[in-house]
């Protein structure tokens, strides 16, 4: 049988990065001869993918961000595929960033075959997205199990094998070693703060997360860990906490170890969201967009909650907090109410233990791995 010797991974932001970065090591461990080229970051480089373009000048938030950016995602579009034109590739495969890979999709035109591993959320938004995946994509890998059934009802096939985070979430080091190491004491609450992966959602989101643990400090002795974000520069998280009353660690590359010490968390919303549930560390969610982005974007959304933690439990497990209601004051008492109250505290745990038990079992990464491979080499002349 022939083998699946070079593939095309295409992803736009740090999750996508990180999913792919994960599949790649799957794949290249059942077939160690496998080039891999991408539009990626730092994760998959370090398994050894070849870097076309970096993600860190496609990442946007809004439309508005989208339109300054058109003429750099028109030109790597057109560069993709004259690379597909010219090298001779097995599969592409697109990894979530849905505004760019399906216009991409689109354009191969089944030119070779195309895997979406990681789903973009057509279920959330614009539903009619999901023509353009049942015309162009060859396989698409899901990674909550209602997405199954949705993609069912639109004809198409999708395949849920568990979701990959079950693998890749997991500390480093024990609460006490990881505090001690910071110089924080185990005395205190410990607030882990993740307010995203973008410079301007760190810019929006985290003065209103450290003015609300200045507000619990007033309750309680707290202190924080800010999870770091490898491409936001370091000195916006230096400017933002300087005048902070709260005694704050800015940590980064840690981000499971900030919330395996921590007591509570403020998450903004994202993938970060349903790796704290993974950890079962209770939180709240937050977001907040410029306020034209929002107006453009909030009348598409189909669906009850932002957070995939409440999407995907099909109830409110965790609090959300979303743009003009995203204020310290609010989020303050949301916290210390639950924190306060043992019963609250413990059926919020109780219930990220249930949502986790939902993603299906580790080894989810081999699994889409082995059947992106199967299904692939079957096409392939013997």
């Amino acid at each position: 049988m022939a083998l699946i010797n070079r593939i095309l991974i295409v992803c736009g932001e740090a999750s996508g990065d990180l999913h792919a970065a994960h599949l790649v090591r799957q794949l290249k461990a059942l077939r160690p001869q496998l080039q891999v080229s991408a539009v990626g970051g730092a994760r998959l480089a370090q398994e050894g993918a070849q870097i076309i373009f970096p993600i860190g000048e496609l990442s946007v938030i809004g439309l508005f961000d989208v339109l300054r950016k058109l003429p750099r995602f028109f030109s790597l579009k057109k560069n993709i595929l004259r690379m597909i034109a010219s090298e001779h590739y097995d599969c592409l495969i697109l990894v979530d960033f849905s505004g760019f890979n399906l216009r991409l999709a689109r354009a191969v035109n089944r030119r070779l075959p195309v895997v979406y591993y990681v789903s973009p959320q057509v279920w959330a938004s614009r539903t009619g997205r999901v023509k353009t995946i049942r015309e162009y994509v060859s396989k698409i890998c899901v990674l909550f199990r209602f997405e199954v059934d949705f993609y069912k009802k639109h004809g198409v096939r999708a395949e849920f094998f568990g979701h990959p985070l079950l693998d890749i979430v997991k500390p480093t080091m024990k609460k006490e070693e990881f505090l001690n190491n910071v110089k924080l004491p185990l005395s205190k609450t410990t607030l882990a703060l993740l307010p995203g992966s973008r410079r301007a959602e760190v810019e929006r989101i985290l003065p209103v997360m450290l003015a609300a643990a200045e507000l619990l400090k007033e309750r309680f002795p707290v202190q924080a860990v800010i999870a770091k974000s490898e491409a936001v520069d370091w000195e916006i998280y230096k400017t933002l906490t300087k005048k902070c009353a709260v005694e704050t660690r800015i940590i980064e590359g840690k981000t499971y170890d900030c919330l395996g010490a921590a007591d509570f968390a403020m998450v903004a919303s994202g993938t970060a969201t349903l790796e704290t549930a993974i950890m079962g560390t209770p939180f709240v969610l937050l977001y907040k967009m410029s306020l034209l982005n929002y107006l453009l974007y909030r009348p598409q959304v189909r669906v009850p909650y932002i957070g995939m933690v409440n999407i995907a439990a099909g109830r409110k497990i965790v609090p959300e907090f979303i743009q003009f209601g995203a204020g310290p004051r609010r989020i303050a008492r949301e916290i210390a109410g639950i924190m306060q109250n043992a019963e609250e505290l413990a059926r919020m745990k109780e219930d990220l233990k249930g949502l986790k038990e939902t993603l299906g079992e580790k080894g989810a990464g081999l699994r889409a791995a082995e059947a992106i491979l199967r299904d692939l080499e079957s096409r392939l002349p013997s």
